[in-house]
């Protein structure tokens, strides 16, 4: 198997292991096993252990310049204390089916704030896919879909678009670093900074964790979200970027919403409602169109190298 045809699967496994997560966070919060923070720290402690597990069976000589050394902190804020805490959160007072639709608008927020930060031309086409992508995030965030108690879907929905932003400067600050460091260097010291960012806030959700609740089903799924639903799936996203390029990376957010929406159809019912149908069709169209310019550059330059 081709390296090219391994990133593809890489990438392919990283939304879907993303996917996943949505309904086994979902599953978690909506029965009261535990608090959205409580497995946040679960994930990225438990993703903190393997990643300096790998560090002992394959040491990294590399040295990290002074110059590196902020940005990857402002990674690890952006990635890991920003991006999991709001999205976790927002997911868990949401539905599985908007949190995937919202997050979707991530390549369209790279571009535009792309636009301010490297000065790139903002044309009228990515204008009109910004217009639609909104359209669409307004269209979710104004549902009237009768929920349980415990849900909240216009803070959640706005939680989830935060978290998107948050991730979108994670994007632009760790390209560089991609081109410089070892993506699981980089991954291991940014989940390590980050772990130690969210413990205060994760703590007393965490010791709440209704452990003697939990049968196989749910030591399964805290397998999940913890190994290939974060551990497996940042280390397969990084090696996607490294083989492939950031665009194409990004192309293939375009899989999460439909892995998102099948699972959580089948295992919490969820229903795929019109107004979501029309949503998914604005954000769909809105991002095609904010970054068809630069996917069509990509692909010239791909056959160029062939």
């Amino acid at each position: 198997m081709s390296t090219t045809v391994k990133a593809h699967l890489a990438l392919l496994g990283t939304n879907l292991f993303f996917a996943a997560n949505y309904t086994a966070v979902k599953y978690f919060t909506s029965n009261e096993y535990a608090g959205p923070f409580g497995l946040n720290i679960i994930r990225i402690g438990v993703s903190v252990i393997l990643f300096w597990s790998l560090f002992v069976f394959k040491p990294d000589k590399s040295v990290i310049g002074k110059k590196d050394i902020w940005p990857i902190v402002l990674c690890a804020i952006t990635a890991i204390a920003l991006n999991q805490m709001l999205f976790i959160k927002g997911l868990s007072l949401t539905f599985p089916i908007h949190a995937s639709l919202l997050v979707l608008l991530t390549p369209v927020m790279i571009t535009v704030i792309a636009a301010f930060i490297l000065k790139e031309r903002l044309t009228i086409e990515k204008t009109i896919g910004l217009l639609l992508g909104v359209a669409g995030a307004i269209l979710l965030i104004k549902n009237k879909e009768v929920t349980s108690p415990r849900d909240n879907i216009v803070l959640g929905d706005l939680m989830i678009l935060m978290s998107a932003i948050a991730y979108t400067f994670y994007f632009i600050l760790v390209k560089p670093l991609m081109q410089k460091h070892s993506p699981i260097m980089l991954m291991r010291i940014m989940f390590t900074i980050g772990f130690f960012m969210i413990l205060p806030f994760c703590v007393k959700e965490f010791e709440a964790i209704k452990w003697q609740m939990f049968g196989v089903k749910e030591w399964l799924l805290i397998v999940l979200l913890t190994v290939p639903g974060t551990f497996i799936a940042y280390i397969f996203n990084a090696y996607g970027i490294q083989k492939l390029n950031a665009s194409i990376a990004g192309a293939y957010i375009y899989s999460q919403p439909v892995f998102a929406v099948t699972i959580s159809m089948l295992f919490l019912g969820e229903r795929l409602t019109l107004h979501k149908i029309l949503a998914a069709v604005l954000i769909f169209a809105g991002v095609y169109l904010s970054r068809r310019k630069e996917n069509e550059e990509t692909n010239e330059k791909v056959k160029s190298k062939k």
